[in-house]
C-alpha cells in the first residue's frame, strides 16, 4: 500500500531549488481511465509528471484549464505528462458517460484517472479543487499549488524539471493560453455579489414570485424588481436538489437525474439574470454547514479560507474549492 503523501507547512514553494515533498503515489485506486490506457508508475519513469485534480463542474478548475491545456500542449514532446485526477462532488459526476462528454467538449486529450472511490484523493491526501501536483522524472514531489492562480510560477517549474530530466529543448517564453467564455478569468476586482446555488437544496435570496416548487416543472417569473444578491428564474423550469433544468423550446431539455445539463456549482448559462442579458444565473457559493458529500448532494464553493480546514476525513469537502 502507498504511503500517503503529506504537504509541508505552507501552501506554495518559492524557493529557486524546489525541494523534495514526498513520492508520487501509484493511481492504482482509479475506477477507470479517459484518453489512456491505465498508467503505472514504470510508465511515468523518466518523466516529468504535472498531476490535476479536478471535478468537470469546478468554475475554479474550468478557469485553470487553459493553462494545464496549454502546458500539456507545448511541453508533451519535452517529457511532460499531464494527468487529469477527476474526483466526483456531486452524484451525476460520478457517472463515467457525463465526466467522458464533458472531457470530449471542453477539449481535454490528456490521460484522465476516473477517481469515484475517492482513493487517489486519498493517496496525495489531497484536499482541493483545483490543485496541482508537480512530480520529477525520478517519481519525487517537487512543488504543488492549490486553487487558481501563480500560473507563471507552475509553469516554470515544469520547465525547470524538464531541465532537470535532461531536455534541452525547453522553451523559456510562456506558452499561448487560449481563455474564453466560462474559461476565462474572474475580474476579482469587480465582483460585487457572493456566489449562491441554483439547486434548491442549499440556494440563498430566490426571488422568483411564489418561491422553489421543488422538482416540478412550473413557470418561474422573475420579479419587476430584484434586491442586491438576489436571484429568479423566468420562464419555464425544474428545480431539483443539485441543479435548475430550462425545460422551454429552444433550450436546454430535461435529462434523466443522473444526467443533469447543468448542475448547482456549474458555471454554464442557465439562463438570463434579469436586468443582466446574456450572463449566468449559476454561481458557486460557500457551504454553510459542514459535513463530506454523499451522492446525491450537489454544492460548491469558490471561496474557501487561506488556510485547509481542519479535516477529521479524506473524501472531498463541500467547501474545498479555491478560487
Amino acid at each position: 500500500m502507498n504511503a500517503r503523501w503529506r504537504a509541508p507547512a505552507g501552501l506554495h514553494t518559492s524557493s529557486a531549488r524546489l525541494p523534495v515533498e514526498g513520492e508520487l503515489p501509484s493511481f492504482d485506486g482509479a475506477t477507470g481511465w479517459l484518453n489512456s490506457l491505465p498508467l503505472a508508475p514504470a510508465d511515468l519513469r523518466g518523466k516529468v509528471v504535472l498531476v490535476n485534480f479536478c471535478t468537470y463542474t469546478c468554475v475554479n478548475w474550468l478557469r485553470q484549464l487553459p493553462y494545464v491545456r496549454a502546458w500539456a500542449g507545448e511541453y508533451s514532446g519535452a517529457g511532460l505528462v499531464v494527468i487529469g485526477v477527476h474526483t466526483p462532488e456531486f452524484g451525476f459526476e460520478h457517472d463515467v458517460d457525463n465526466v467522458r462528454r464533458a472531457v470530449k467538449s471542453i477539449r481535454v486529450d490528456y490521460p484522465v484517472a476516473i477517481d469515484n472511490d475517492y482513493a487517489i484523493w486519498q493517496a496525495f491526501d489531497n484536499h482541493y479543487w483545483p490543485a496541482l501536483y508537480f512530480a520529477d522524472s525520478r517519481g519525487r514531489i517537487r512543488h504543488h499549488h492549490f486553487g487558481e492562480g501563480e500560473y507563471q510560477q507552475s509553469e516554470m517549474v515544469i520547465q525547470q524539471l524538464l531541465t532537470e530530466a535532461g531536455s534541452g529543448d525547453i522553451r523559456h517564453d510562456p506558452a499561448p493560453v487560449d481563455a474564453r467564455g466560462v474559461e476565462a478569468p474572474a475580474d476579482w476586482a469587480s465582483l460585487g455579489s457572493p456566489e449562491t446555488y441554483t439547486g434548491y437544496e442549499r440556494t440563498e435570496n430566490f426571488a422568483s414570485p411564489g418561491g422553489v416548487l421543488p422538482g416540478r416543472r412550473h413557470a418561474y417569473a422573475a420579479p419587476a424588481e430584484l434586491r442586491g444578491n438576489h436571484w429568479a428564474l423566468s420562464g419555464n423550469w425544474t428545480m431539483e436538489d443539485q441543479a435548475a433544468t430550462a425545460n422551454e423550446a429552444g433550450l436546454p431539455v430535461p435529462r434523466p437525474r443522473s444526467q443533469p445539463r447543468h448542475g448547482a456549482g456549474h458555471a454554464g448559462r442557465l439562463g438570463a439574470i434579469p436586468g443582466a442579458p446574456g450572463r449566468a444565473a449559476s454561481w458557486c457559493g460557500p457551504r454553510r454547514r459542514r459535513r463530506p458529500p454523499r451522492r446525491g448532494n450537489g454544492g460548491r464553493t469558490a471561496v474557501a479560507p487561506a488556510h485547509p480546514p481542519a479535516r477529521d476525513r479524506h473524501r472531498p469537502h463541500l467547501r474545498d474549492h479555491l478560487p
